[in-house]
């Protein structure tokens, strides 16, 4: 048994779980933890945590509308990670790389028109690198991972209020959930 923030799960394989005798997809579909933003400047704070506690070939996949707070929250992480740089969105160059703790692959795919490009651009190489790799707009390459990843789903409440649901496909990253639920205790 595997617990959860108090639910107790029962692993049966890599891409589901057991709760309540109901089978689960892990792909991002199981919220592990949720959160209310009340600004950008907490979106950066959460950011800066989850940042702090990421290893390398850790993979961060974002979604959310423009203007959700995805680039936002990428600065914040990479704040955590010991980048001096501003961050700003690679939405034209598609992947960026910084310099901290670990390298940090920034990348925004909002522009691929096939989701297979990311082969031959590359990008997979940086996917899975020795670095932290960030996703804008992941959910538009989902289907290529193949790698553990922690799913971020932004959602608008208002101006500036949102709602960050944070899950895995993978119990590799229960560890950073746990603890970035305990260190953010001010935003519950």
């Amino acid at each position: 048994m595997v617990v959860y923030f108090g639910s107790f799960f029962e692993r049966n394989n890599k891409e589901t779980i057991l709760f309540a005798g109901k089978k689960i997809s892990l792909w991002g579909k199981c919220p592990l933890l949720s959160f209310i933003i009340k600004d950008a400047e907490a979106m950066k704070k959460l950011g800066e945590i989850l940042g702090s506690l990421l290893n390398e070939g850790n993979i961060v996949c974002l979604s959310g509308e423009l203007g959700a707070g995805k680039t936002v929250l990428a600065g914040g992480i990479a704040k955590g990670l010991g980048v001096k740089e501003h961050v700003t969105s690679p939405t034209f160059t598609l992947i960026k790389e910084y310099k901290g703790k670990f390298p940090l692959y920034h990348v925004d795919v909002y522009r691929l028109d096939d989701p297979a490009e990311i082969f031959e651009l590359g990008l997979d190489e940086y996917l899975y690198g020795q670095g932290v790799t960030v996703i804008e707009w992941a959910d538009r390459i989902k289907e290529y991972l193949i790698a553990d990843y922690m799913n971020i789903k932004i959602e608008k409440l208002g101006d500036e209020k949102r709602m960050v649901k944070i899950s895995s496909n993978s119990s590799n990253y229960t560890h950073i959930t746990r603890e970035l639920e305990r260190k953010c205790t001010f935003l519950r």
